[in-house]
């Protein structure tokens, strides 16, 4: 009536760990290309976007205020104007989106 130890044990146990792994090996790739790869493109443009600031340049920042960018410091630090002779300093990386972009000099 019951399977012996000998008819319910696998043949080959290295084979059989290696098959027990696969699918987790599938769902980390998964998750790669679907969730880690598309955030590292997004970090990577976002951090180009804000290198990429200048003087003249119309920002929303992600408290939801835009304004138009007076100085850039060095410091991580971005001066905005919002108003007539009202500037505030905001941190480079809460730039959330550059609505206008001012063009180079020519020189």
């Amino acid at each position: 009536m019951f399977a012996t130890p000998a008819f319910a044990q696998t043949a080959g146990g290295a084979a059989g760990a290696f098959t027990s792994f696969v699918p987790l090996i599938l769902i980390f790739g998964i998750m790669y290309f679907l969730l880690i790869r598309p955030q590292q493109k997004k970090m990577k443009e976002h951090r180009n976007m804000v290198e990429a600031l200048r003087r003249g340049d119309t920002v929303l920042t992600q408290g939801g205020i835009i304004g138009k960018v007076v100085k850039v410091k060095e410091d991580g630090e971005v001066e905005v104007e919002i108003a007539d002779g009202i500037k505030v300093r905001v941190v480079k990386s809460t730039i959330a989106q550059v609505l206008n972009k001012t063009e180079p000099a020519a020189s």
